[in-house]
């Protein structure tokens, strides 16, 4: 999924400096150059979690049970998951080497309407975290469940809606497509000249923008304005 995320912004990136060859206003310029460093951090960031997926992060040592033996354990926060479903579950897979030889009290899940953990602990001395927050739609708590399965646990996460297909697992993941597709229509910028599809990109940033970006758009295009009035009255 992240791989997917890495290519749709390395085309949104290559789209953008496209535009900004062909743009010859100023502040069109700064605009598009500030949303390609925008994205440009968002796919630098994608691809260091691509490249490192699960990111060791050392806790506290956890005391044994033998006094005189004193062994660290590590928290690993895992990243990496896969995903599935069904009419009446969402499956999450996550795996993990060897957990099936674990008690099943040390492998278990805190569950919410809208988000899942799963903990391992004390595998190989270490203890593993997997967070999944904002789930796209509801679940049933009371119906979940999990399983522990050779080199991988299985969490089956009951649908508060059955037979309802979610097209993302998350509310973050849904929102951050929908404002990439929003951003670029590459039919309808084909079909225009280069200042139609600028305006048509400005347009879109404006609505998904922050407070500094609208500013910066309704600046631009005011100068514009006054600029198309000055330029009549020289006539």
């Amino acid at each position: 999924m992240s791989e997917t995320k890495i290519k749709e912004l390395k085309g949104d990136i290559d789209e953008l400096n496209m535009l900004l060859k062909q743009a010859t206003r100023k502040k069109v310029q700064d605009l598009l150059a500030l949303e390609i460093r925008k994205l440009e951090t968002e796919f630098i960031s994608l691809k260091e979690i691509e490249d490192t997926k699960v990111t060791p992060m050392e806790a506290a040592p956890v005391p044994t049970t033998s006094a005189s033996v004193s062994v660290k354990r590590y928290q690993v926060k895992l990243n990496g998951y896969g995903w599935d479903q069904s009419d009446k579950y969402i499956k999450v897979f996550v795996t993990l080497k060897n957990v099936q030889n674990l008690p099943k009290d040390q492998v278990y899940c805190k569950l919410t309407d809208r988000s899942m953990e799963l903990h391992v602990e004390n595998l190989d001395n270490k203890d593993y975290l997997l967070v999944i927050n904002k789930l796209l739609e509801p679940i049933s708590v009371e119906d979940s469940h999990w399983k522990q399965k050779t080199d991988m646990v299985v969490i089956f996460l009951a649908k508060s809606r059955p037979n309802t297909k979610w097209s993302h697992m998350t509310e973050i993941e849904k929102k951050s497509e929908d404002q990439r597709n929003s951003r670029f229509k590459p039919d309808e910028m084909d079909k225009k000249d280069p200042q139609e599809s600028i305006m048509s990109l400005m347009k879109n940033m404006y609505e998904t923008g922050d407070d500094e970006m609208k500013r910066m758009i309704s600046k631009a295009w005011y100068e514009g304005q006054q600029k198309k009035k000055t330029d009549t009255l020289d006539l």
